[in-house]
């Protein structure tokens, strides 16, 4: 149980309930939602002055975890987290050691050990939602951002239920997708998108194709050392800790449709659709339908919180449950991002 006080809020959300228990002579932290009207994120909310974020968690590590799987996201707010050694420690009391970033679909850049930049992604384009690595035959199940500096506009980090987006697909839908799976092809090498160098870290044809035999990726080198890779995988998980069903891949976000329309008509206009930077169809290869994409487009937004960064804010998603993005923006956004307990497909 938390050491502080948990303000009730039972009227905003039918079937969650909050009570207000006083643990401490003392309260340090008020725990509530957002004024979003979404239950995605719980609030941990520094209410004196000088609490240690790490020191809390190591008193609280239970109610941390028990609450993750409930919700699926906790904002720490006010706990004036000004150093990223503080952020790194409170990913090692929550979740263990840090993860580095493998099989990269994201161009970011290293800050200290494995905490990253959470994009290098230009600031006037939008990230669509997604959940870390669902592509990878191995992902983290749990994903931290720190603030260091919010955007002068802009630059939320929106994020979304993904059990609500599995319960709401349309049957016919879902079913398809379970039986056929999905699969996703990239073309690495024709100065579009991370060189495979960069993906793979490494410079050796050899480690690349041992890494791809081992996570069920079919690798084909083209001319002029470019490759191509195509996988299919699940569309859909059971949560190992929560037990829920949740819409975990890569499907939507890698489509091409996806894209915002003026990077979306200049691929098409440089490359065949089997030579795009990155693509998803069914598992059969067979291409999936607009409309079908457009509802899930839909349902990922439905399903949206969004909130604004402050400085020294520390989000931590369970990875399964909560898809995250990014919004386009202004100013000298940095956001870091650190990841931790690793999990296999095999696993499920």
């Amino acid at each position: 149980m938390p050491d502080g006080k948990i303000l009730t809020s039972s009227t905003r959300w039918p079937g969650v309930e909050r009570k207000a228990i006083t643990l401490s002579q003392q309260d340090l932290v008020k725990i509530d939602g957002l004024d979003t009207g979404k239950p995605l994120p719980l609030m941990v909310e520094a209410v004196v002055s000088g609490v240690d974020l790490g020191a809390w968690a190591i008193s609280n590590r239970e109610y941390i975890q028990k609450s993750i799987l409930q919700y699926g996201g906790i904002l720490f707010r006010n706990f004036h987290v000004n150093a990223l050694g503080e952020f790194e420690q409170f990913i090692k009391v929550v979740a263990g050691e840090l993860l580095e970033y493998r099989e990269r679909s994201s161009p970011r850049s290293q800050v200290s050990g494995n905490v990253y930049t959470s994009t290098d992604h230009p600031a006037d384009q939008t990230i669509f939602l997604h959940n870390e690595n669902s592509y990878q035959n191995t992902w983290p199940l749990k994903i931290f951002f720190y603030c260091h500096t919010p955007a002068d506009t802009g630059g939320e980090t929106p994020i979304a239920d993904c059990r609500q987006i599995f319960q709401r697909i349309d049957p016919k839908i879902k079913q398809r997708f379970v039986e056929k799976k999905w699969m996703y092809m990239r073309n690495f090498g024709d100065g579009f998108g991370l060189p495979w160098q960069t993906v793979f870290q490494t410079n050796s044809r050899a480690v690349v194709e041992e890494h791809c035999r081992q996570s069920g990726i079919v690798a084909e080198w083209k001319d002029k050392n470019r490759l191509r890779t195509r996988a299919v995988r699940s569309v859909v998980a059971r949560h190992p800790g929560a037990g829920d069903m949740v819409w975990f891949n890569h499907a939507t976000f890698f489509h091409v449709t996806t894209l915002e329309p003026a990077i979306r008509e200049a691929l098409l206009a440089e490359f065949l659709e089997d030579d795009l930077p990155v693509n998803s169809y069914y598992g059969d290869g067979s291409p999936i339908e607009a409309s079908v994409l457009a509802e899930l487009r839909g349902l990922y937004l439905e399903a949206t919180t969004r909130f604004s960064w402050q400085q020294g804010d520390v989000l931590m998603l369970d990875n399964m449950i909560a898809a995250h993005g990014r919004e386009a923006y202004s100013g000298p956004r940095k956001i870091l991002v650190g990841m931790a307990e690793p999990f296999g497909r095999h696993n499920i």
